[in-house]
This record gives structure tokens, C-alpha cells and sequence, in this order.
């Protein structure tokens, strides 16, 4: 009879062990969730702003607003935005963050009103800091898997 309760009494303390361990990451995932889905929004709201670059001895810029859309503004032109006219047509540009990858993947999608046609430029990003970036583009439907001269661009937030 002895032994038995000397077992329980091994066991217990087990028990016990365990389910403070098993509550202790409980705790920590609810503490961390949210910090983690903080970051991909921080990440996201980093974006909304204007953007100045300089390409090919060309400066430009881009805006990327709360709305979800986007556009360039090069030479006083605008192309983009929640609608534009290009060559006759009504057009807008969002654009979409993946903010789950490394690195981020930005996608600018142009749709033409009329016929609701969308054409996508698909790109990456990366924060040098808090105000520069260096995006990378594609204009033929693939998106970049690096970031090299003839595809990015440095770009720094001004406003």
C-alpha cells in the first residue's frame, strides 16, 4: 500500500509540472499573436505614403494611399490611382502586400473600367529603414526573385 502512494505522489508533482508548462505556452501564444499580426500591419502601413525615385536620370514617384491603390506620377503625368485616363480609357491601380514573405511581395493591379481587364505588375520590396525601400518590378508578368539593377529602384518616403 505504501508503494502505491509513493507513486501517486510521483506522479502528481508530473502533472502539476506539466500543465503549468502546457498553460505557460498557452500564455505565450496569446501574448504573441497579437504582436505578430501587429507587425504585418505595421509592415502594410509602411507603404502608405509618397514615394520619390530616380530611374534612368528620371525622377518620379509613387504614391500608395489607405484605399488600396496606387499610382506613378513621372514627368507631371499620372497613371493610376482609384481611376485615370490612359489613351482614351478609365482605368484604376490597387495594389496588394504580401507582407508573409520574404521578401515582402507587392503587387500593382491595373483594370481597365470598361471591360474590367486587369494587368499585373508583380514585384518585391524590402525596408532599408523606416523611410527607404527598394522595389522591384516586372513587366512581364513574373514577379522578381532578386533585387538587381535593371529591376529596383531606391525609393524614399517623403511624405
Amino acid at each position: 500500500m505504501g508503494v502505491k502512494a509513493l507513486e501517486r505522489n510521483d506522479q502528481e508533482p508530473f502533472r502539476i509540472v506539466k500543465k503549468t508548462n502546457m498553460m505557460k505556452h498557452l500564455l505565450l501564444t496569446l501574448l504573441l499573436f497579437p504582436l505578430v499580426s501587429f507587425s504585418q500591419v505595421n509592415v502594410e502601413a509602411q507603404f502608405v505614403g509618397k514615394w520619390l525615385g530616380e530611374d534612368k536620370k528620371e525622377i518620379g514617384t509613387i504614391v500608395f494611399d489607405e484605399e488600396g491603390y496606387a499610382y506613378f506620377e513621372i514627368s507631371g503625368q499620372i497613371i493610376g490611382g482609384k481611376e485615370f485616363t490612359m489613351e482614351g480609357k478609365k482605368g484604376s491601380m490597387a495594389y496588394y502586400i504580401n507582407s508573409n514573405t520574404e521578401p515582402i511581395q507587392v503587387d500593382l493591379v491595373i483594370t481597365k473600367l470598361e471591360s474590367k481587364e486587369q494587368i499585373s505588375l508583380l514585384g518585391i520590396a524590402k525596408f532599408t529603414d523606416e523611410y527607404n525601400m527598394i522595389l522591384a518590378l516586372n513587366f512581364d508578368n513574373t514577379r522578381p526573385s532578386e533585387f538587381t539593377e535593371d529591376n529596383s529602384i531606391e525609393l524614399h518616403k517623403v511624405e
